[in-house]
């Protein structure tokens, strides 16, 4: 039997990615975020998605350094890390496919720094998806320790 990767597939700006299932905890409208003052621009503020409160991160200014259109065809997707649970604003979350190992590509790119949580790249017939490890993304941006510390001085006092 072939090993396949269960991924969820979401749209930034006109490319394709994908996320493992595993980190994926739910897909979510766009709505009630509230805006914290001073965080990173890549941050749009937080959000409560049972009863938890995540950061969530619009990843069209993280990978392209603009913001998400927002319609009704943007998204969050929540991820669960080792580090904190967070949104992803996505422009559109598409489907869940399983992607055959063979059709994997390693990247040379991951040997770029700011580029560590591509994983590979999944080579399907009419479409290229690029594969993100969310832990490592987590890990990479900026600030990003200051807002776990944020969010876990959150949870303590609730």
């Amino acid at each position: 039997m072939e090993e396949t990767n269960k991924v969820v597939v979401f749209q930034v700006g006109n490319e394709e990615y994908a996320i493992p299932i595993r980190f994926v905890i739910s897909i979510e409208k766009v709505e009630g975020i509230t805006p914290i003052p001073n965080l990173p621009d890549y941050v749009n503020g937080i959000f409560k998605v049972r009863g938890e409160l995540s950061p969530v991160i619009d990843f069209e200014r993280v990978l392209y350094n603009r913001p998400t259109i927002m319609n009704e065809s943007a998204k969050i997707i929540v991820l669960h890390t080792n580090e904190l649970s967070i949104g992803v604003i996505v422009k559109d979350a598409k489907e869940i496919i399983d992607i055959p190992s063979e059709k994997i590509k390693q990247l040379g790119l991951i040997a770029y720094k700011k580029t560590t949580y591509f994983t590979g790249v999944a080579n399907l017939d009419s479409r290229i998806i690029t594969l993100i490890d969310p832990s490592e993304m987590v890990q990479c941006l900026e600030g990003i320790k200051q807002i776990q510390e944020f969010m876990m001085s959150q949870m303590e006092n609730a």
